[in-house]
């Protein structure tokens, strides 16, 4: 029998949690934590991603200013306004709503982000860091997996695990944290050969291709357990993750939903980040 991993019951947990440590802060230092949120453009589901971070700051008690800027805005005047963040002490963490409209240079835009207060943690130097297994600020959505891990108490340590997708913001960040609770990875991407040969043989499974229900069940060992970061619509647009669900929990020792596993986490991960920048600095 499967067990849930209830990513909403356990965000909500880890936000009373933040908001006491922001309260804690707050009265302590004098100061507020303040973190900027820069949209480029109306892409409808990057505006939805922007409220619900500005209603999560507002739930632990963080101050978020938002900066909306057109689409047609040019490079410099985006690149002058993370420059103006980046010295500004008010400001603990700055995040960019990816994807920015075509024509503008994301790589260069938030290379200007200092480390520090880099709360996505997708800077050269924070992934670095994480490589070498140093403290950091880490990814949000792959941090969020470890802290389901640890809620539900699953050991990782000599598990065989297979993160498939190599993104930046997800796959390659997910393989290093593993990697430094002593997991043996295998990172897999659309040029793997045989992958459900080397699904079959994983105790862990995280799947972040962006591809409606790709891993079926006879890509799952018995007692494995699956962790689902993908966001898709199946073929009657309902929400659906890249782990086809249904068939595939029986075969889990546990799973994540979609919705409601690891999306929740993901923004408290992105406050938690904030809240340590503002400890950090």
């Amino acid at each position: 029998m499967y067990k849930l991993i209830d990513g909403k019951k356990l965000a909500h947990k880890m936000r009373a949690g933040i908001k006491e440590q922001v309260a804690k802060y707050k009265a302590e230092s004098g100061r507020e934590i303040g973190l900027a949120v820069v949209l480029v453009g109306e892409e409808p589901a990057s505006q939805v991603y922007v409220r619900n971070k500005i209603k999560a700051c507002e739930e632990v008690g963080i101050k978020s200013y938002a900066y909306y800027l057109e689409k047609t805005t040019q490079q410099g005047r985006v690149e002058e306004l993370i420059r103006s963040l980046a010295v500004d002490d008010k400001i603990n963490g700055i995040l960019v709503q990816l994807p920015l409209p075509e024509g503008l240079d994301a790589k260069k835009i938030l290379s200007l982000i200092p480390r520090t207060k880099d709360v996505d943690g997708f800077s050269a130097e924070n992934i670095g860091s994480l490589c070498m297994n140093e403290d950091c600020l880490v990814a949000c959505t792959p941090n969020g997996v470890m802290k389901m891990f640890e809620s539900e108490n699953i050991q990782l340590a000599g598990k065989d695990a297979v993160v498939i997708g190599r993104s930046n913001i997800v796959g390659k960040p997910m393989a290093m944290l593993l990697t430094n609770a002593n997991a043996t990875v295998t990172l897999c991407h659309s040029k793997t050969r045989d992958l459900k040969s080397k699904c079959l043989n994983a105790d862990i499974v995280v799947a972040a291709i962006g591809k409606a229900k790709f891993i079926t069940a006879d890509m799952i060992k018995e007692g494995a357990v699956v962790i689902d970061v993908g966001m898709d619509r199946d073929e009657s647009g309902k929400l659906c993750g890249d782990v086809d669900f249904e068939n595939v929990k029986d075969k889990c020792s546990y799973i994540t939903p979609v919705p409601g596993g690891v999306g929740p986490m993901t923004i408290t991960m992105l406050m938690y980040n904030t809240y340590l920048s503002a400890v950090r600095s």
